[in-house]
């Protein structure tokens, strides 16, 4: 099995670039799927207060046998928690079911504009990274407006994690994140539709690496930059999501997969969806 690379956060945090993805695990799935992909080498695990499995992660880190300094935990906190008070009660929460003393990287979650707080959200943020609760911030589904608005308070998130897939590529927001320094986390990165895995491209490509077509489209993710957390408690299927370090897609490769398009795939639009 291959080193997962680490990129390195505007603060200097570094942060694993393949994780486990939690949603929709239950408390118990989480638990045991969790101590399974860290004994497979996973060192971020990505959880959620909405997923309402944060306990089973908390377990399962402990049940890992790692050390809890070695594991990399993301979780994100719902609009109810959009004011400075309310981002350290989410925090203090998601602490609580986690059973831990910090959060290597907190989001909000959406930044549901028709509430219009998540600027305040973000900055309740930074005051927990001042106090050492968490170590990174970041925002979660934020658009381009979004991002805009916390510009003009001059706060930039650490990581913006947004739905992409090779059907659905974010170039807009791609290129803001890159000229912020702002890293790109994508979630569903093996699609929400569309049938990505059949696409004869993807197979083609990960029939000449002796790859699945999966294994490709993580490669895909990663080559580009981002950190990605697919979901999956299957264990050959996580090891395989890890094993993808070893290969390396030529740029016609990329290309062919950049040139992708499917009709019916379509975005979660934060601007009318959110939690």
């Amino acid at each position: 099995m291959s080193t997962v690379p680490a990129l390195k956060l505007l603060n200097g945090v570094t942060m694993p670039q393949i994780g486990l993805g939690t949603w929709p695990m239950d408390d118990a799935e989480a638990a045991v799927s969790v101590a399974q992909s860290v004994g497979l080498g996973y060192r971020l695990i990505d959880t959620a207060e909405n997923y309402r499995n944060e306990t089973g992660v908390g377990e399962g880190i402990r049940n890992s046998g790692v050390a809890r300094d070695e594991i990399f935990v993301t979780t994100k906190f719902n609009r109810e928690w959009h004011s400075l008070a309310g981002v350290r009660q989410a925090a203090e929460g998601s602490l609580k079911r986690l059973g831990l003393d910090y959060i290597d990287l907190l989001l909000i979650h959406w930044p549901n504009p028709d509430q219009g707080r998540y600027v305040e959200a973000f900055e309740g943020m930074t005051k927990l990274l001042d106090a050492g609760l968490v170590r990174a911030i970041g925002v979660s589904n934020f658009k381009p407006v979004h991002l805009e608005a916390l510009f003009d308070r001059g706060f930039v998130p650490h990581v913006n994690q947004i739905q992409l897939d090779p059907y659905l590529r974010r170039d807009d927001l791609v290129a803001i994140h890159r000229e912020k320094g702002i890293v790109t986390e994508s979630w569903s990165p093996l699609g929400r539709g569309g049938d990505i895995m059949k696409d004869p491209a993807i197979q083609g490509i990960a029939a000449q690496h002796d790859k699945s077509a999966g294994q490709v489209i993580l490669r895909w993710h990663t080559q580009n930059g981002f950190a990605t957390t697919p979901k999956s408690s299957d264990s050959v299927r996580q090891k395989a999501n890890l094993d993808i370090f070893d290969f390396t897609l030529s740029e016609s490769e990329m290309n062919r997969i950049d040139a992708l398009r499917h009709p019916t795939v379509e975005l979660v639009d934060a601007d009318t969806f959110g939690h």
